[in-house]
């Protein structure tokens, strides 16, 4: 199983529990902070992938970075790592918060750029999503500079790739396949 749908998987289980004790906005609010916790972090990224550092100084880590947060957060990420799927965090809690918010009848358009989106940009792109999806949309603008230029554009399941990096490595797959 690729570790989309496991991160999927858990995610739906996460919101289902979080419904039932109704707690979503809560729970939601800790994943938010999840994830910017971790993507502002290289060091905390290389602890979660880190083979060698043993899942019970993960979990104590964790659970000491993410204090105060609803008690179903805290045993997710404690079922996370006694599966050793602790790696998956960061990716559980986007679709945790793509799911609540589709919940809502939102959306959230992840924009991956490499420069933040002008005030222009953002609302040429919140008009076509909102077309698309037919739901109400909101953008998370993503900088990564190894994209090179162009866009990346994720709604849900459905992903726009127009970076130059994947234009880039279609070109090469294409003239290797030639030779």
């Amino acid at each position: 199983m690729s570790e989309s749908r496991a991160a999927l998987r858990y995610a739906k289980a996460i919101l289902d529990m979080a419904k039932e004790k109704k707690a979503l906005d809560a729970v939601e609010k800790d994943m938010r902070s999840i994830v910017s916790t971790i993507s502002d972090s290289k060091e905390l990224q290389d602890v979660l992938a880190s083979p060698v550092v043993s899942g019970a100084s993960k979990n104590n880590a964790l659970i000491e970075i993410f204090k105060g947060s609803h008690a179903i957060t805290e045993g997710s990420i404690s079922m996370l790592v006694d599966n050793k799927r602790i790696g998956m965090l960061n990716e559980v809690a986007l679709k945790y918060i793509i799911l609540n918010e589709q919940l809502k009848g939102k959306d959230v358009a992840y924009v991956t750029t490499v420069v933040p989106l002008n005030a222009s940009m953002e609302k040429k792109v919140l008009i076509q999503v909102a077309n698309i999806t037919g739901n109400e949309v909101t953008i998370e603008n993503i900088i990564d500079e190894s994209i090179i230029g162009g866009f990346i554009l994720r709604v849900g399941d459905l992903q726009y790739d127009s970076s130059i990096a994947n234009k880039l490595s279609n070109i090469k797959r294409e003239f290797s396949n030639s030779l």
